[in-house]
């Protein structure tokens, strides 16, 4: 299987502190691939590397194996943020519509209402974005993610502060793209979704990866513990020695 993402090497420094010290991975294409690690271990900065936000202080982030530019780049990338970054003042269709046309969609309203109509909102299509709950707004957000059919989509938290019902949603609609051949990382701290849908895994804690490789595999390496086990493993001693 072909690799989309290539990550060689990768050295992050910011005012002189390090970020990411030596990080080397791949992410295979048509794969599920879980990117974990606590608040501060260097995920998302990873990502924005790999997106060309940010310049890497050496080592190469390649997609589909060249620098990623938008602009030329034959593979299509969606992210979802963890932040949102809808027009808050703007009604829901109008947001959609505005960002299908910008992703070249022949018909963006009538995506647009199918999706709302898929996720339980399409009586909201007309109100504006502020007087939604944040699970309506991540939502919306999500639509316009995969409104073009990414080859790489790319979740930051997707399924945060969800009830049972709508990360299973979700989590539903996820599994439908990789069935259509995206490739997908997913920053989750929910380890259930990872044992459920991911093939691979990579666990980061300050900057350098703890564990990485098939899930049967990461499991196996600590003795069959469970994912939730693993991570208090690997965060959870240096917390108990220090307190």
């Amino acid at each position: 299987m072909d690799k989309i993402v290539e990550v060689k090497n990768f050295k992050m420094m910011f005012d002189n502190k390090t970020v990411i010290k030596d990080l080397s991975f791949d992410v295979k294409k048509g794969e599920i691939f879980g990117f974990l690690g606590s608040n501060g271990s260097g995920k998302t900065t990873t990502i924005r590397a790999l997106l060309g936000f940010y310049t890497p202080t050496g080592g190469e982030l390649l997609i589909d194996g060249k620098k990623y530019n938008p602009e030329d780049s034959a593979v299509t990338v969606g992210y979802l943020p963890e932040e949102r970054g809808l027009y808050r003042k703007e009604t829901v269709i109008d947001n959609m519509v505005y960002f299908g046309e910008l992703r070249g969609l022949k018909n963006p309203r009538e995506w647009s209402m199918r999706y709302l109509k898929r996720v339980g909102l399409e009586d909201k299509f007309n109100q504006k974005v502020e007087k939604l709950s944040g699970g309506q707004q991540q939502k919306i957000q999500l639509g316009i993610t995969i409104m073009n059919d990414p080859k790489l989509l790319i979740l930051d938290e997707p399924t945060k502060g969800f009830d049972p019902v709508n990360r299973r949603l979700l989590m539903n609609i996820i599994d439908e793209l990789h069935k259509k051949g995206t490739a997908i990382i997913m920053i989750t701290h929910y380890m259930d979704e990872v044992e459920r849908l991911c093939d691979r895994a990579l666990l980061l804690k300050d900057g350098v990866a703890r564990a990485y490789g098939k899930i049967s595999d990461i499991k196996k390496e600590f003795g069959g513990k469970s994912l939730d086990q693993i991570f208090v493993e690997v965060y959870g001693g240096e917390d108990e020695q220090s307190n």
